[in-house]
């Protein structure tokens, strides 16, 4: 009977590296700290091959190497170049798809958004990915980032919520960023209170709740910071009300974001719907308060660790934002960094290796 380690020499691990020719969101963010985590583990360069398409940013890895194949990238290179350079070992896909044709694959899929809200993506977008998913359900071992979002997958994908499993996403990337102060004041804040929303620009987000409740707020002074890419290939475009104490900050550095968040009155999510929500979890290992809609994935994130409103109820959070710019809660924001070590990559790193020995 061969052992583990055995199993790892003669079938390697290729990880599909489509998630590096994307931009940053939630999904790319969990992929490339997976990989990092698993270039941590003992004997990663032996066991792991990292595929990427054409053009892919570095993960500059210091163990795992980096092979870039095929001539084009997106589906197309997942179901042709990647499904044929790794169809003698595993393959894992942390980003939502991969080939439907490999039999030892394990997927990641992060939540049941496109089932739940198809009205939040492009049609096109939704129908495809609502399909891809349910051959993914036949052909691959499924994990997915909370219990919450197991439920949800195991309910629409007609699946035992028990063969899915949980790798969760977590925020200790940011406890080794310097912050970088600077841009406090290249975004005018200096001298200004403000909250900050953190996350792409898309529908489920629901900036327009918490643009509402600014406007509640009293003070002219306050800013809403708004951080985060507006995807337009997936998601249709909303528009935003021209408003002066909006600020558009656009894409970040994490160095940015950690500044920003440290300087910040609490984190608003509004959020309609996630699977997970790395933002709360972020602000909690930073120490900066959090306001979340009152949604299954955030309460288990978070837990008591953030104020929660009804993601229709702009008073209700204007009440909290006012509630914390007055008086600040330092048994919850205790609580949230209690909260936040709860969650590391490294663990979750583990539960996808395991899950691979096991494939």
């Amino acid at each position: 009977m061969p052992s583990p380690a055995d199993a790892w020499v003669a079938e390697p691990v290729f990880i599909n590296g489509r998630f590096l020719t994307q931009p940053m969101s939630g999904v790319q963010r969990y992929a490339r700290q997976i990989v990092r985590a698993l270039d941590q583990r003992p004997g990663a360069g032996d066991r792991y091959v990292l595929l990427t398409p054409p053009g892919a940013e570095d993960l500059n890895l210091l163990n795992i190497p980096t092979r870039t194949i095929g001539r084009t990238g997106g589906h197309l290179w997942e179901q042709t170049a990647l499904a044929w350079t790794a169809r003698h070992g595993r393959l894992l896909s942390l980003g939502g798809s991969g080939p439907v044709l490999h039999r030892r694959h394990i997927a990641v899929i992060h939540d049941a958004a496109v089932f739940r809200h198809p009205e939040h993506f492009r049609t096109g977008y939704a129908a495809f990915h609502r399909a891809l998913n349910r051959i993914l359900a036949r052909r691959a071992r499924l994990a997915t980032v909370s219990a919450f979002s197991r439920r949800e997958l195991a309910s629409v994908l007609n699946l035992s919520p028990g063969s899915i499993a949980i790798a969760p996403n977590s925020a200790d990337h940011l406890r080794d960023i310097t912050p970088d102060p600077a841009v406090i004041e290249r975004l005018g804040l200096t001298t200004r209170p403000y909250f900050v929303a953190l996350g792409n620009l898309t529908p489920n987000k629901n900036l327009a709740v918490a643009i509402r409740a600014l406007s509640r707020l009293a003070d002219p002074a306050v800013r809403l910071v708004l951080i985060g890419d507006r995807p337009a290939a997936v998601f249709d475009r909303s528009a935003f009300p021209a408003y002066p104490r909006v600020i558009f900050a656009g894409r970040r550095s994490d160095a940015e974001i950690a500044a920003l968040l440290g300087g910040a009155q609490a984190l608003v999510f509004p959020s309609l719907y996630e699977g997970f929500g790395i933002p709360p979890l972020e602000a909690m290992a930073l120490g900066c308060p959090v306001i979340a809609s009152d949604i299954p994935a955030t309460r288990e994130v978070c837990a008591d660790a953030a104020l929660y409103f009804d993601p229709a109820d702009d008073a209700a959070l204007a009440a909290h934002m006012s509630e914390l710019f007055s008086r600040p809660d330092v048994a919850r924001r205790d609580a949230g960094l209690r909260r936040a070590d709860r969650y590391a990559w490294s663990r979750s790193a583990q539960v996808i290796e395991d899950l691979l020995l096991s494939t």
